[in-house]
C-alpha cells in the first residue's frame, strides 16, 4: 500500500513539473494572447490518457499498478481535463448522450461560475 502511495506521489511530482514545462514552453512559442499553454496541456493529457487506457485495458500491456500510477499520479497532476474527457467519452460510448451533454455543460458552467464566485468572495474578504 505504501509503495503504491509513494509511486503515485512521485508520478504526481512528474506530472506537475511536466505541466509547468509544457505550458510555459507553449506560451514562449505561441505567445500569451490565447490560453495556448492550457490547451496544449489538456489536449496532450487527453492523448496520453487514451494511450495508457487502451494499452492497459485492451492490450494488457500495462499492469494495474502502472495504470493507477500513471493515470492517477501523473495525469492527475498533469491535467484533470483528461479524466473529464474520458468520463464524457464513456457516456457517449454507452449511448448516454444526455449524461455526456450534462457532464460537459455542468463542468463548464459550474467551473466558470465557481471561478467567478471565488474571485467575488476573495474581493469581499
Amino acid at each position: 500500500m505504501w509503495q503504491r502511495i509513494f509511486l503515485i506521489a512521485l508520478a504526481g511530482v512528474a506530472g506537475t513539473l511536466s505541466r509547468y514545462w509544457l505550458s510555459g514552453f507553449t506560451y514562449q512559442v505561441l505567445g500569451t494572447r490565447f490560453a495556448y499553454g492550457t490547451l496544449a496541456v489538456n489536449v496532450t493529457g487527453c492523448l496520453l490518457f487514451g494511450i495508457v487506457w487502451a494499452l492497459a485495458e485492451e492490450r494488457m500491456a500495462i499492469s494495474a499498478l502502472a495504470r493507477t500510477v500513471i493515470l492517477v499520479g501523473f495525469m492527475g497532476a498533469f491535467t484533470t481535463f483528461s479524466t473529464f474527457a474520458f468520463e464524457t467519452m464513456n457516456y457517449v460510448r454507452d449511448s448516454q448522450f444526455t449524461l455526456a451533454f450534462l457532464n460537459v455543460a455542468a463542468n463548464c458552467a459550474l467551473g466558470f461560475g465557481a471561478i467567478v464566485s471565488g474571485v467575488w468572495i476573495a474581493r469581499i474578504l
